[in-house]
């Protein structure tokens, strides 16, 4: 009896077994002028849920085959870690707690199917500066997030973060109201009335592939047997 092909067969699928269990690969990019702190929730707890990142500099996570988490900016922080958006209480590692809004946020859903990953930018937090995911591997996937202007600039006053007399964040109207109309609840629970907020206009016009009010799935990316790239500006 010849074992030559059972063996080939049983090297490949543990090949394949091996590449479906590989921890895959983030890195986040700081491409601002200033320094930002990374903030990081899912599995694992990769990196301790965060790091400081200076201008210019880049750091990779590696996280589970199956994640689901997000990664977001804080900004204007302190040495008390008192930070002006995102920030998740007085610690440069979040280790496991959330941001505070507004901040703007990069989610990823590996193998959601057991084939694909999802990825998006979400401004459903707000927005504190631009976001943008990058996918790298072997097919042509689309870039999530990114701005061709700052939403910050169109901000109003009632939803504006501010610091020494310049918004650099931006809240929902949800946040501020908690109203229907804002919050896409009851008769506004529609995808027409939903993109008619306020937060979700400045949104969406500034941010166009990113997604902007609660019912925007528009934006939801999908790719399989790529690496990402999380920029920040």
């Amino acid at each position: 009896m010849n074992f030559f092909p059972t063996l080939v067969f049983c090297l490949s699928v543990f090949k394949v077994a091996q590449l479906q269990n590989v921890d895959r690969e983030i890195t986040i990019l700081n491409q601002c002028s200033f320094t930002t702190w990374v903030g990081i929730q899912g599995p694992r707890n990769p990196a301790n849920g965060g790091f400081k990142l200076e201008a210019g500099a880049r750091q990779t996570i590696y996280v589970d085959p199956t994640w689901i988490g997000t990664i977001w900016p804080r900004t204007g922080c302190d040495d008390d870690m008192d930070c002006a958006t995102g920030s998740c209480g007085p610690h440069e590692e979040c280790n496991g707690a959330s941001g505070s809004p507004p901040m703007t946020v990069a989610e990823f859903s590996f193998e959601t199917n057991g084939f694909n990953d999802t990825y998006s930018v979400s401004m459903l937090n707000g927005f504190n500066i631009p976001v943008l995911i990058d996918p790298y591997g072997p097919l042509e996937c689309a870039r999530a997030g990114g701005c061709y202007s700052n939403p910050n600039d169109a901000c109003p006053m009632e939803l504006a973060i501010q610091r020494a007399g310049k918004t650099v964040g931006c809240k929902t109207g949800c946040l501020v109201y908690n109203n229907n109309r804002e919050c896409c609840r009851g008769v506004f629970a529609n995808e027409v009335a939903c993109s008619k907020t306020i937060a979700g206009q400045i949104f969406k016009a500034a941010c166009p592939t990113a997604i902007a009010h609660e019912l925007d799935d528009s934006n939801a990316m999908t790719c399989n047997g790529a690496s990402y790239v999380v920029q920040f500006c």
